[in-house]
């Protein structure tokens, strides 16, 4: 069983900005998750920020 199939699902849109839930869920070219809360959904951008920056030194990293 999945981890999100029990509770509800959130979504943050990039367009807008917005925490969205399945029910209201624009396309979904413009999503990132599922997330299992509303605030992990609303730190979506700054952890993929922080992810591809660890990416980009391992990279570094591996290139030396």
């Amino acid at each position: 069983m999945s981890e999100y199939s029990s509770s509800t699902q959130y979504w943050f849109n990039t367009e807008t900005g917005q925490v969205e839930t399945a029910k209201e869920k624009s396309s979904w070219t413009h999503l990132l998750g599922p997330y299992a809360t509303r605030e992990e959904a609303q730190h979506a951008l700054d952890n993929a920020a922080r992810r591809n920056e660890e990416w980009e030194a391992e990279d570094e990293d591996w290139r030396r």
